[in-house]
């Protein structure tokens, strides 16, 4: 019964949240400078023609009106169309998913195979020598350098000087797997700097707070090795904040996906979203941000369902046992 109010709560709360975001965003595209007309028609249109093409796309009726339309059309699984290609939104979003899709799952396979492990190490060796020092310093680095930043440099480095790895084009992974991973490697490189550094410095607090309990000095006492005590008895106590930041930088990481994929031209939802922006596109823009939204709800539940797995004292599963 718990499981199913949680379930009810979980999906009522969703929904309030998409509906706020979709009244944010609807109007948050049309309070940007210089409108769709003035966009498409250039700042010596007359008042005849701008009326004209705001007329063609349903731009002259109430705002209050256009958003009734978009939400129902929304809410029947249409997205509309884009008023740059006119070509559905939906399926544009859909054929260029794949792209940021995988380059999400590669910044975050980085986060943690590299970020775990060295805030593993940082807290084992918590006195400022070593590879606990060189990894503060790197996650404090990470957590500083913004990523266009950090993005323009290698873009401006691997291509001014050839370092063997693609930059600026785009390789489909069903055409050439290696030559898809070779145009891959540097944008998942620099997305996943921050979700390194984060998920470092989480595991590194984590693992720390679980070093101070009882057992972890029981198992000293009874002689187990450093890394027995890590993989037995710190690493899943301490789980539960990492598996939390994780699902959370994910979601985090499409929205980064935005910049990179603009800085390495990758034919991905971020650049595309981007572009719509530029060219005052609503339909693009709020259908964007409508999916980004999902997407961040929906790692919300995975995490709140993956965290009673780990510790069932906590989150939906404790529900079960109720």
């Amino acid at each position: 019964m718990r499981l199913l109010m949680w379930w009810s709560g979980r999906a009522l709360s969703s929904a309030a949240t998409l509906l706020g975001v979709s009244v944010l965003i609807f109007a948050a595209v049309r309070l940007m400078p210089g409108g769709f007309a003035e966009t498409v028609l250039g700042p010596f249109a007359t008042p005849e023609q701008k009326a004209e093409l705001a007329a063609r796309y349903g731009l002259d009726q109430p705002v209050f009106v256009q958003y009734g339309h978009w939400l129902a059309a929304v809410a029947g699984g249409d997205f509309g169309f884009s008023m740059i290609s006119r070509q559905p939104v939906g399926a544009e979003l859909l054929a260029r998913l794949p792209v940021t899709a995988e380059l999400t799952v590669l910044a975050v396979a980085a986060s943690v195979l590299l970020g775990v492990p060295l805030g593993v190490l940082t807290a084992v060796r918590a006195r400022p020598t070593g590879g606990g020092a060189a990894g503060r310093l790197l996650s404090g680095l990470g957590v500083s350098v913004p990523e266009f930043v950090l993005g323009s440099l290698v873009v401006f480095v691997f291509s001014r000087y050839a370092l063997g790895l693609q930059v600026g084009s785009w390789v489909p992974l069903t055409r050439d797997p290696a030559a898809n991973l070779a145009t891959m490697i540097l944008p998942a490189a620099v997305l996943s700097v921050f979700s390194i550094s984060v998920t470092a410095r989480t595991t590194r607090d984590a693992v720390m707070g679980v070093l101070v309990e009882p057992y972890v000095t029981a198992a000293v006492g009874r002689g187990e090795s450093p890394w027995s005590i890590v993989r037995h008895h710190i690493l899943r106590n301490a789980a539960t904040p990492v598996v939390t930041l994780i699902g959370t930088t994910t979601a985090y990481l499409l929205g980064g996906a935005l910049i990179v994929e603009h800085v390495f031209n990758l034919p991905g939802v971020g650049s595309y979203i981007v572009q719509a922006v530029g060219r005052r596109d609503y339909a693009v823009v709020q259908a964007g941000v409508l999916l980004a939204a999902g997407v961040f709800i929906v790692m919300n539940v995975l995490i709140d369902l993956l965290v009673g797995a780990i510790d069932p004292r906590l989150g939906v599963m404790a529900g079960r046992r109720a």
